[in-house]
């Protein structure tokens, strides 16, 4: 069987639509017809050779939900039962052995040291048709959804999942959310779902749609940094908070400017997570004593997702609390696959998803 894929064979240069011939299934190995792939940003580092874990050629996209067309074999869902041909599914995008010191001791399967990722270390979601091997972590969707709104799940909306289970929210807590882009969206949901009794969220101006969406996801108030300074931000933060801070501050930005503000905006005895840096930024000069020691906060690493956080994230959506349909703001075809990474890194778009 031949399909169509949209490959990366050079860094920084457009993507190559090509015919391959698909290999036959082996056992448990499922045949996908890909109806949506996300265009994450992630896939702008790789695209850009900023991730080094990027092997050339690679068919970008690890965030895809699809119709199962062939199957070798029994394979089962997370839940025990059989998947079909027919049914319309979403997939882990990390492959983890299950037998290493974090699958088996620590329970981290993130932190797996020999994790695969569907579009990032081996070809992914780009093109009509994949191949998911035996190890996928597999979840049938029975409601009717549009393909787009649904394949956010996969990343932003894991990772965001992954952070908040890291995070002690409680009714009366205030978190910041540090960028409103589909991760930073997500989180907002998730702590609105915690109870937390105000979520603030920060982005700049080219952000400043994000930043409007925002509010219908529940956001308490907007601050946008191009139109405030630094000192006023940290003044409408502890006026709001009646001088304590935020509980909490989830950093989905990849900047190092905002981890500085992050960590002056967290109050003592709360938390600040990172799942936003996902390439290196360099060294940031942190006032250890003043910002972290004193105040006596976590700072919590979050590192991608695993199955548990990515069934969070599809529940979040399923559940149509929240307008999910409008962070996809273009639709692309496989052939525009490069202007589609083009508008998620220039900001043109909310979230960009390509049909195949």
């Amino acid at each position: 069987m031949k399909i169509r894929v949209s490959v990366l064979r050079e860094f920084n240069e457009p993507l190559l639509i090509e015919e391959r011939e698909l290999p036959s299934l082996k056992e448990k190995e499922i045949l996908v017809r890909i109806k949506s792939s996300g265009v994450c940003g992630s896939d702008i580092h790789m695209w850009k050779g900023k991730d080094l874990r990027t092997p050339l050629p690679l068919i970008l996209g690890h965030e895809g939900v699809g119709v199962v067309e062939d199957i070798k074999g029994k394979k089962q869902d997370i839940f025990g039962e059989r998947i079909k041909i027919g049914d319309f599914i979403i997939w882990d995008r990390g492959l983890v052995c299950g037998n290493c010191y974090f699958c088996v001791i620590k329970k981290e399967p993130s932190l797996c040291v020999n994790r695969q990722v569907y579009g990032i270390t081996r070809d992914g979601c780009y093109a009509t048709h994949i191949i998911l091997l035996k190890e996928t972590k597999i979840i049938k969707i029975e409601e009717k959804i549009d393909p787009a709104i649904l394949v956010s799940a996969s990343c932003s909306g894991a990772t965001a999942a992954h952070a908040i289970s890291q995070c002690e929210i409680s009714k009366e807590d205030t978190v910041i959310i540090q960028g409103p882009g589909p991760m930073g969206i997500f989180a907002l949901a998730f702590a609105r779902e915690r109870g937390a009794e105000k979520v603030f969220v920060i982005g700049t101006k080219r952000s400043e749609k994000r930043l409007k969406l925002c509010l219908e996801f529940g956001a308490t108030g907007i601050l946008n940094i191009n139109e405030t300074s630094f000192e006023e931000r940290i003044s409408y933060i502890k006026e709001e908070t009646k001088g304590v801070g935020a509980s909490v501050v989830i950093n989905c930005t990849n900047s190092s400017s905002a981890l500085r503000e992050g960590l002056k905006m967290t109050a003592p005895g709360g938390t600040y997570a990172l799942p936003g840096i996902a390439t290196p930024i360099g060294d940031t000069p942190v006032s250890f004593y003043e910002d972290i020691v004193r105040k006596n906060i976590k700072i919590q690493g979050i590192w991608v997702s695993d199955t548990a956080h990515l069934y969070q994230a599809v529940r979040l959506i399923l559940s149509k609390k929240y307008p999910f349909e409008k962070l996809i703001t273009r639709k692309f075809s496989l052939k525009e696959a490069t202007e589609a990474l083009k508008s998620v890194d220039t900001r043109k778009v909310i979230k960009a998803v390509l049909i195949p």
